[in-house]
């Protein structure tokens, strides 16, 4: 099985899963273009040791990057920052290590005990 997305003014619209020699019979003839993703592409390393695909996981919403030939998802918080090798979003301050729970608190940009 083989994953599409559909690409729309640079956005993904829909995400489909077809076998690769039926693909044609789920593309209709809406604007937009159909795009492969890969399920086990994250951060542009695939899980099964093979090439990674388009550095992310296609997602509604995510923008397809042709310049990065990249899925990006929609940005969290303002302050994160894109990055470049992985076309994923990073706080501009790491995650603590000290073993508790945080989430990011964009008014302070920093991260808050939960």
């Amino acid at each position: 099985m083989a994953h599409y997305a559909k690409v729309e003014n640079g956005i993904v619209t829909k995400v489909i899963v077809a076998e690769a020699e039926f693909f044609e019979t789920f593309v209709d003839s809406s604007p937009g273009e159909w795009i492969q993703t890969s399920y086990n592409t994250h951060g542009g390393v695939h899980s099964n040791d093979e090439a990674p695909l388009r550095k992310n996981y296609a997602g509604i919403g995510y923008t397809y990057d042709t310049i990065r030939d990249a899925f990006i998802s929609p940005q969290p918080y303002p302050s994160w920052l894109l990055i470049e090798e992985s076309c994923l979003w990073e706080a501009p301050i790491p995650y603590p290590t000290d073993g508790l729970m945080y989430q990011w608190n964009e008014e302070i940009t920093n991260w808050i005990e939960i």
